[in-house]
């Protein structure tokens, strides 16, 4: 063996000794955080529209495992060229949040960015640049596949023919409920069922034991397959920042729609979560309880596991 090849070796060997550092739960340990940490805002990509124009599709990254962060919209949370506000969250849920709201620019947008930038409230600024570079382009197969429905760089007939879920809120999107007083909210969800449910299939205590020791196989995010609603806090009451995460309660408890891998996390991404129970006639019912007056608006998302669809209420809440 030559000089060369044994320095490659031992290079090859210090990488997988990195590698197994890196991956290894102390070092993970190191690099994961309950709170204080901040937001990355994301542009996942672009996707054009029937008329013309542009569909810029953008997400974040909360650092934080637990605390929700609220950003009022303004200098610390805003858009730029143009109208500050774009419709973005200013409560921003924990860890990785995929294709989270979508920004029409006009048909001759051309080359120019258009930037979020958000100041959480440690300090930390950070941005996120969309453009019409080829390179964003998206599609469903593009959301399934980085939303971890489907394998890395791989498709199929059924997830081709995919369409996302019909969501629909019955009754007005704007509401006046009290403190203290519940508001039920009532959505119907149709879809097509596909991609069909793909459940953790855990029948026995070795099974269980082997999914929470074992780290997942998957070079991408995982994600079980399976329609649900979720609904959320997308916006709060500058008044109430710092306390929304507190001041609202679903019930019943929702499905996380942001990337919890944890074992037992009530959430897609997590390795022992099955799909909810699809009402008969696809009609949902969620109570909402608010302790803080203010104006909230509430985000319900529809997930079949590979596509998706939003809808938003908002609620007036008087002392």
């Amino acid at each position: 063996m030559n000089p060369g090849t044994k320095f490659t070796s031992a290079r090859i060997g210090l990488l997988l000794a990195c590698v197994a550092l890196v991956l290894s739960p102390a070092a993970s340990s190191q690099l994961s955080y309950r709170k204080g940490q901040h937001v990355e805002p994301a542009y996942e990509g672009w996707r054009k529209n029937e008329d013309g124009t542009f569909s810029f599709i953008f997400g974040y990254f909360n650092e934080n495992w637990e605390e929700e962060i609220d950003i009022p919209v303004g200098g610390n949370n805003f858009f730029s060229p143009g109208d500050p506000d774009r419709g973005q969250p200013t409560h921003f849920l924990p860890r990785r949040n995929r294709f989270t709201f979508e920004v029409v620019v006009p048909a001759d947008w051309g080359d120019q960015e258009l930037v979020w930038e958000t100041t959480s409230p440690n300090g930390v600024t950070r941005r996120a640049y969309g453009t019409l570079a080829t390179d964003y382009v998206i599609d469903n197969v593009v959301i399934a596949s980085e939303t971890g429905s489907l394998g890395a760089g791989t498709s199929s007939p059924e997830s081709r023919a995919n369409v996302a879920p019909q969501l629909t809120v019955l009754g007005d999107s704007r509401r006046t409920v009290s403190v203290g007083q519940p508001l039920q909210i009532r959505a119907q969800v149709l879809d097509d069922g596909i991609p069909k449910p793909r459940r953790a299939g855990i029948s026995t205590q070795e099974e269980l034991t082997r999914a929470m020791l074992n780290p997942p196989s998957r070079i991408t995010v995982g994600k079980h397959n399976g329609l649900f609603l979720s609904w959320n806090v997308y916006r709060g009451p500058d008044s109430a920042a710092g306390s929304v995460q507190e001041s609202v309660q679903f019930d019943p408890p929702q499905v996380k729609p942001w990337e919890d891998t944890r074992t037992s996390a009530n959430s897609p991404w997590g390795a022992l979560w099955q799909p909810p129970a699809v009402p008969e006639d696809g009609i949902y019912s969620t109570e909402v309880t608010f302790d803080t007056p203010g104006t909230y608006v509430l985000w319900g998302r529809a997930d079949d596991g590979g596509l998706y669809q939003d809808q938003y209420v908002t609620v007036t809440v008087t002392p």
